[in-house]
């Protein structure tokens, strides 16, 4: 079952509640919706970690978090997946991100080198600011919905595996 799998990943909810950025939220996170895993729990908090791991927000788990906790989804979950955008992954997913918006707002693409300054990152958003915006926006926005009907999707079909198993296991055993 995709339970069992998610929960071995999944950092416990002791662990979570023990991040510093997250204490801001005192005794929200004491609520066990927030912990509890099941199908709804589980696909909307895809739909969040996955909506805000594209996002070029620092504090990312926090956003997250502050998103998770009034729509009542799965915490651990939306919090974990904002970090696949990673200080490894996050320029190649970025770069993929400037060139969707490129495309869609069909604006040429500007050369640029990285710098870690404040006069690139100024000078940055008046030539690259746009598509890359735009490109983050749209891929957060497909990559929570497309994980929203995955797993809903995935999650179902383990449950109806499970049923037939059941099912076949009845038929096989031997009458009393």
């Amino acid at each position: 079952m995709p339970k069992n799998f998610i929960k071995k990943y999944l950092p416990s909810p002791e662990k979570i509640k023990q991040q510093k950025l997250l204490k801001i939220f005192g005794s929200l996170l004491h609520d066990g919706n927030l912990w509890h895993l099941n199908r709804r729990s589980a696909r909307g908090a895809f739909a969040v970690g996955l909506f805000f791991a594209w996002m070029p927000i620092p504090f990312q788990m926090v956003v997250s978090a502050a998103v998770a906790i009034p729509m009542r989804v799965n915490l651990p979950i939306s919090v974990a997946l904002v970090w696949l955008t990673n200080p490894i992954t996050m320029p190649v997913l970025f770069y993929i991100a400037y060139l969707v918006g490129c495309v869609v707002l069909r604006t040429p693409l500007e050369p640029f080198a990285f710098e870690a300054s404040w006069d690139w990152l100024a000078h940055s958003i008046y030539t690259i600011g746009k598509p890359f915006l735009a490109g983050c926006l749209l891929m957060g926005i497909c990559s929570a919905i497309i994980g929203y009907f995955v797993i809903d999707w995935l999650w179902r079909l383990s449950v109806r595996k499970a049923q037939l198993g059941k099912k076949l296991k009845r038929k096989n055993q031997p009458p009393l």
